[in-house]
């Protein structure tokens, strides 16, 4: 089987959605998706970009992809913050995962970052045992934390009084 990587345009956004929400019922959060093609189109492929992402095509099919975007860190300088990457259910154990992890990597290096980073979930066996295996090391201690958008709006509104 071959398959080929390569940057994702415009015209990929609703392949790109659909492999979102397909993590999104692996993750057992299918309801929490909330963007739309037209979001990915404007905020992934506008004039300023917020992300990148890097596809994997067979016979014209997106089956994968690696959507990634430039942080900067007080301790390391720039760095890459990979969101996600995705392989359709049917396309896994073809390394298609490895080559799309392979590639978000060499464009670290080619842009000179000192660390690229992700989150992974900690039942997800398999892909921490593939980031270990690949010389990452997965930080124990620390914890992701977020604001949801509603969050955000009280937080803001409380401030206000």
């Amino acid at each position: 089987m071959k398959f080929s990587i390569r940057k994702g345009v415009k015209k990929d956004a609703v392949s790109i959605l659909k492999l979102i929400h397909e993590l999104a019922v692996f993750e057992n959060e299918p309801e929490a998706v909330e963007i739309t093609v037209e979001d990915l189109e404007k905020d992934g492929f506008g004039e300023h970009p917020l992300f990148q992402v890097l596809v994997a095509e067979q016979d014209e099919e997106i089956v994968g992809m690696a959507l990634y975007y430039n942080r900067y860190s007080t301790w390391k300088g720039k760095t890459i913050h990979l969101e996600d990457l995705i392989v359709k259910s049917s396309m896994r154990g073809k390394n298609i995962g490895g080559a799309l992890y392979e590639s978000v990597l060499k464009q670290g290096y080619e842009e000179k970052v000192r660390r690229v980073e992700w989150v992974v979930l900690d039942w997800n066996t398999p892909a921490r045992d593939f980031y270990i295996n690949s010389g990452a090391k997965i930080l124990h201690g620390w914890e992701t934390v977020q604001m949801d958008s509603e969050g955000i709006h009280k937080f803001v509104k409380r401030k206000k009084k």
